[in-house]
């Protein structure tokens, strides 16, 4: 009896299609991924009052992500402030927003609807308090502003969440001991020069283009708030995000004197929600830390956007998105 030997050919060919299959698996799983959609259509972006930092930096970061994503248009909507800005993102008039840690926390313990959905892109640059008085003023510390008419930001600005908490560490009561007039910066520094405010509060990075524009024109001087920070930390969670900080000399020269000026600082974060697409987050966290020296060149604020801080968002977790960007970049 003959054994009948198995035909070589027979066993290459079949080999063969195996190694074909699974080419083929990869290719098409390698033009599939290449393939996927890149991110296109309309986004908002909710910013603050025209003359403040989040709008002047809103409008640079328009411009780098037209570059970077031609399909994207960015279209910047003017807001009150912080938590107006995270009301416009949960409420979906927003994708993108600028807000302030501690403004974001209060969101949070309040409660607020969606507060839940928010997310982080990254940690941008710090917002530094300034209480602006005019050069002749009495006034040399927040307690002297008793009685006083006093420029506190707009209704739902981060603002006036932390002149509330100011005054109160300065033993003040908002309502009953000074004269609170609810406008923001676009019409403070105005009110200031007309002898219609003895004093404002403005919390945004330095140099905020509107102070520095009143400082060029009419007489003015920066009050200390440093004796204030342990009485705010003594205010309790709601207060932790806030520290102590110094605005440099030359921050408003003609405000100054040559004088650095004691006062607290808070993060700025970029925020979502987390409906919003993976690609898009991660194509606008990526602008964001690569358009730094450009956009810092005109907004001086941003040269503190750093890649090694970004991802310290607290009091929220990083968008999937935006997760995927760091990973990426990692060394």
């Amino acid at each position: 009896m003959v054994t009948a030997l198995p035909r070589p050919g027979r066993r290459v060919s079949q080999a063969g299609v195996a190694a074909l299959v699974v080419l083929g698996l990869a290719l098409w799983w390698l033009l599939s991924m290449g393939s996927a959609p890149a991110p296109g259509g309309q986004v908002t972006m909710a910013t603050g009052v025209p003359t403040g930092v989040y709008a002047r930096y809103g409008e640079l970061l328009q411009q780098d992500v037209a570059h970077d994503m031609p399909d994207v248009r960015l279209r910047l909507t003017r807001s009150e402030g912080s938590i107006d800005n995270l009301r416009q993102l949960v409420s979906g008039r927003a994708e993108f927003s600028i807000a302030t840690a501690d403004a974001v926390a209060t969101y949070q313990l309040r409660g607020e609807p969606g507060a839940d959905r928010l997310r982080a892109c990254a940690r941008l640059y710090d917002d530094y308090m300034q209480l602006v008085v005019p050069k002749r003023s009495a006034v040399r510390s927040t307690r002297d502003l008793r009685r006083l008419r006093v420029g506190v930001g707009a209704d739902g600005s981060g603002v006036q969440l932390i002149t509330r908490r100011l005054l109160e560490a300065a033993g003040l009561d908002f309502d009953r001991d000074i004269r609170p007039v609810r406008v923001g910066i676009d019409r403070m520094p105005k009110l200031l020069e007309q002898g219609k405010l003895d004093a404002f509060f403005w919390s945004g990075g330095l140099p905020t283009t509107a102070v520095q524009r009143l400082a060029e024109r009419f007489p003015v001087r920066l009050v200390q708030l440093g004796d204030l920070t342990e009485g705010l930390h003594r205010q309790g969670e709601r207060t932790r995000y806030y520290r102590a900080a110094v605005m440099p000399a030359d921050a408003y020269p003609r405000a100054q004197d040559g004088q650095a000026v004691k006062t607290i600082a808070v993060a700025n974060l970029l925020v979502t929600t987390d409906r919003e697409d993976a690609a898009l987050t991660q194509g606008i966290t990526r602008t964001v830390i690569d358009s730094r020296d450009w956009i810092g060149r005109q907004v001086h604020a941003a040269q503190k956007v750093d890649l090694r801080t970004a991802v310290f968002t607290d009091p929220l977790q990083l968008h999937e998105g935006a997760r995927r960007y760091y990973v990426s970049v990692k060394p």
